[in-house]
């Protein structure tokens, strides 16, 4: 018996592939995928930082399938570590296609991100403890 996949962690970001985010192929381009991924990922990690923070690093980038004009894009994840100032995010991509009603959703693509909590100067700070 086959499992079926499901998304991994809690739902972070949930948007639309737009025309505008196309690659030449009319694909929706990687970089745009990428840069939702970090807003999603910045979203929990803010949240667990309670403050500000900045993204050092993007591990692991995976692409498993194009993602197609018109597909709904949602971004899910959960912090894997969470170290003295940084904390390391993994992240899933899935496209569920709005036009097509007999295609469910799939995952298109994960990476693993580090983010570091900073002060105002935008130095490393830590990362108050969690309840």
């Amino acid at each position: 018996m086959t499992e079926i996949r499901q998304p991994q962690g809690q739902l972070l970001l949930r948007t639309l592939a737009m025309p505008a985010d196309t690659n030449p192929n009319g694909d929706i381009f990687g970089g745009w995928i990428m840069s939702q991924m970090d807003i999603a990922g910045g979203l929990l990690a803010k949240e667990i930082a309670r403050g500000r923070i900045c993204t050092v690093s993007v591990d692991k980038m995976t692409f498993h399938s194009p993602v197609g004009v018109g597909d709904a894009v949602c971004v899910h994840g959960h912090c894997s570590r969470i170290g003295t100032s940084s904390m390391v995010i993994h992240l899933e991509v899935w496209a569920k296609p709005m036009l097509k009603q007999e295609k469910d959703r799939y995952c298109v693509t994960e990476g693993t991100f580090t983010y570091v909590a900073i002060n105002e100067s935008g130095r490393p700070r830590p990362i108050p403890a969690q309840a």
